[in-house]
């Protein structure tokens, strides 16, 4: 696609209802942060269309999971390879309306796509078992079976990444998916659509359907018995008001919910390497992600050093639209995520915290927040208990080791933790010790779709990715013989 222009052209307005576009009854705006202008109108979905939506994958349900696994894989594999054939539309369409820059969304890219190529694979590799009772007196036959269809909720600051790794596993499973991408972010889902209906998935198994208005299509999804899973990425507090309507029901849920990931400098590190991990683990995707280091904790023998080398990076990254010539950091994705971020720093300021860097918000159009470093954070900022989600780093020392754990765990959230030793006896003991669903060891940035994502506490439940992922979206179903 040769300019924004075009793009924005090609990109599907409608619904796809079960993988066909139809037209919608109303629109809203999708706008671009960097500039606060609108990009595009898109299908404003309703109630109706959701219950449309669930009457064409309940009817597809049967088929599809007796489609074979290899052609589910095969259709996977198709999307894949169609994906990467559009990779720059689906850069800057990222861009676009979530800001992150181009370099990002090119990873993103890749990123997302790998969960397409994993399940592909996967799909053929769904097992089971049959093995003689101990008595001896028959055999025992365990089958792995679809779940069904599902509902899948996908936030704003990986676009397409979040709906592959949901699609994907859902379909290699044998099940079909409507899917409600974010109100900011829907119009690379859109073109998603189309990568599917192009790699001949039937008719009924995937919908896509935006809204201004979640709750209106989730509510009455989840109070129809046909739905059988929800997957939620997104806040804490949405995760739970989502797990509490789907008891009714005893919907199956996946949860990946809000972070506060502690990185740990400790006085044996490589700070060298530990300042390129932080710089990873903070400022990836402008800080805008649930496994974003949100506090930073140094050793104090080292934390000059720490603080002195990450600050100089920091300040020295470029803010500016995603798709302006060497920006390292885009804007933050509206209004709303702008004047959070600002209120933790200046909280964070007014209770003694030092800026090393950055600080506030620049002058002009756009949703900008300056890349910050703050020292000497205080133990009641609300930034070191609240997720930021945006370029605003805090450093805090420590002593001992005990010290370092206890402050990270002091968390209700356990999504990631980070830290940086030589020690391997130190990063088994305390890899052991923190109470995360992942971990980083001299590692910056963990993700990869043949691993397990998830968090434990408040951070939800259920797994994203590797061979657990798949796990989600079937039922475990025992024949006695």
């Amino acid at each position: 696609m040769s300019n924004v222009s075009d793009l924005l052209d090609s990109v599907p307005k409608g619904l796809w209802l079960g993988g066909k576009l139809v037209p919608a009854e109303k629109t809203f705006a999708v706008y671009n942060p960097a500039t606060g202008e609108e990009l595009a109108q898109v299908a404003d979905a309703t109630a109706a269309d959701g219950i449309r939506a669930l009457d064409l994958a309940a009817a597809a349900q049967e088929d599809w999971a007796a489609t074979p696994a290899r052609v589910r894989g095969e259709i996977l594999r198709t999307a894949f390879e169609l994906l990467h054939a559009r990779a720059e539309d689906f850069a800057l369409m990222m861009t676009l309306e979530m800001g992150k820059s181009l370099a990002e969304s090119r990873g993103e890219v890749n990123y997302g796509g790998e969960f397409l190529r994993w399940f592909s694979e996967e799909a053929v590799r769904i097992g089971g078992r049959f093995t003689q009772a101990p008595a001896g007196n028959g055999r025992i036959l365990v089958t792995k079976e679809a779940v069904g269809p599902v509902l899948a909720i996908t936030p704003w600051n990986f676009p397409l990444a979040m709906g592959t790794r949901k699609i994907g596993p859902a379909l290699a499973a044998g099940c079909t998916i409507i899917v409600k991408p974010a109100e900011d972010t829907p119009l690379t889902m859109q073109l998603l659509g189309q990568v599917f209906a192009d790699a001949g998935l039937p008719d009924g198994v995937l919908s896509i359907l935006p809204t201004s208005d979640a709750a209106s299509i989730s509510g009455p999804l989840m109070e129809d018995s046909r739905l059988r899973k929800v997957t939620f990425t997104g806040s804490t507090g949405v995760g739970k008001l989502l797990v509490r309507n789907a008891a009714d029901k005893l919907l199956r849920t996946s949860m990946e919910l809000g972070g506060n990931a502690p990185f740990i400098v400790f006085d044996d590190a490589d700070i060298d390497a530990a300042v390129d991990g932080a710089m990873l683990a903070k400022m990836r995707n402008g800080g805008e992600a649930c496994t974003a280091a949100n506090r930073i904790y140094v050793a104090n023998s080292v934390r000059e050093e720490f603080t002195d080398k990450f600050t100089a990076k920091v300040a020295a990254l470029k803010v500016g639209a995603g798709d302006a010539e060497g920006t390292n950091i885009g804007p933050l994705i509206n209004t709303k995520q702008l004047a959070t971020v600002t209120g933790l720093v200046d909280d964070a300021v007014s209770k003694g915290a030092r800026v090393r860097t950055g600080g506030s918000a620049p002058e002009g159009p756009g949703f900008f927040f300056t890349p910050t470093v703050l020292d000497q954070v205080p133990a009641d900022a609300r930034l070191l208990k609240e997720e930021i989600f945006g370029p605003v780093a805090a450093v805090v020392g420590f002593d001992t080791e005990d010290e370092a754990i206890a402050a990270a765990n002091n968390t209700e959230y356990g999504l990631v933790a980070y830290f940086y030793t030589r020690d391997i006896d130190r990063a088994m003991r305390v890899s052991a010790k923190l109470d995360t669903g992942m971990v980083g060891v001299n590692r910056g940035a963990i993700s990869d779709a043949a691993a397990p994502f998830g968090g434990v506490k408040e951070s939800g439940f259920g797994r994203e990715g590797g061979t657990e992922g798949i796990d989600e979206y079937l039922d475990t179903k025992y024949v006695a013989l």
